[in-house]
């Protein structure tokens, strides 16, 4: 299992999508490991920063871009993966943008606002693509597009004004407006997944994967196959422990993360399995001040035995 771990460690340096599959109690649960989706922000305006700390935290690889070396540095913002200081044509060309990526028009004004939609529409259309600005700046701009010889349907399928209607009013709240527009763009197509086969968690957690995947010493894997109810974490979390107890990552701390550590330590040097139940709901947990009250089904894999 060691060397299914090295594959995927490799491919998703790499940058590549990968996956696992294993068998538990008879069933066949499948791990994705998906590379962080780009969020790219055209403008670095006062919008611009809270949504990219939301963004950052739901998971994207942020990038910001503007013409104003006073707007875009890392001190403004600091969990962007990448600035860029150019012109906005140059820098959208440069990013060459695809369909997986999600693009946030927030620029100063109209005339940049038209600068990025044409160097947007001239490549391949993201998978969102919104716009800022008032209902009537929005359909003067189109028009103004479409007169150029951009089709409606295309000017339709960009999110203008951007973001869920929601009155939102201050920057922060016009933010958190944009992130809820993008969750419902992520997860349209995203079936609910309970009890499904298919594991909810698919970010890549390298410390895990470097974990699991290079260290030589017998160790267990314990992997969230199912969650019910208010847990902390949700199917696809995981984490790892060695003989010498040094631990990576989390199925959600507390006194049940600690209880099925326990079960681990036990496994750890076999190539055995187990699965076992941990209720958050019962009175020990209550009582340590636990204030999630699901269940969860981990599976616990012995490796390098």
């Amino acid at each position: 299992m060691q060397t299914q771990f090295q594959k995927i460690l490799k491919q998703v340096r790499d940058g590549k999508p990968a996956s696992m599959t294993f068998e538990a109690t008879g069933i066949v649960y499948v791990r994705n490991f998906y590379p962080a989706e780009r969020l790219l922000l055209l403008g670095a305006g006062h919008i611009a920063q809270p949504l990219c700390r939301y963004g950052s935290d739901l998971g994207f690889a942020v990038t910001v871009v503007d013409d104003r070396p006073s707007f875009v540095n890392r001190g403004r913002f600091p969990e962007a993966q990448e600035v860029i200081c150019d012109a906005f044509p140059k820098a959208v060309r440069s990013l060459e943008i695809c369909e997986q990526d999600y693009v946030a028009v927030i620029t100063r004004g109209h005339r940049y606002d038209a600068d990025c939609l044409r160097a947007i529409l001239s490549g391949t259309f993201p998978k969102y693509l919104g716009m800022i600005g008032s209902k009537r700046r929005v359909a003067g701009l189109f028009q103004l597009l479409k007169d150029e010889g951009i089709p409606g349907k295309t000017l339709e399928c960009i999110h203008a004004p951007i973001g869920l209607p929601i009155n939102a009013l201050t920057t922060q709240e016009i933010a958190i407006s944009i992130a809820a527009e993008l969750i419902q763009c992520r997860r349209r197509d995203t079936p609910r997944r309970s009890g499904s086969t298919t594991l909810v968690a698919e970010d890549i957690d390298l410390p895990v994967l470097e974990f699991l995947a290079c260290s030589r010493e017998p160790k267990a894997l314990l992997l969230v196959l199912e969650t019910s109810g208010s847990t902390p974490v949700k199917s696809g979390a995981m984490m790892a422990v060695d003989r010498n107890r040094k631990t990576v990552g989390t199925i959600g701390g507390g006194c049940s993360e600690h209880a099925v550590l326990l079960e681990a330590r036990r496994i750890i040097g076999t190539n055995g399995y187990r699965c076992v139940e941990v209720d958050m709901s019962n009175d020990v947990a209550e009582n340590q001040g636990m204030v999630c009250g699901g269940q969860m089904r981990v599976l616990i894999k012995g490796i390098g035995g």
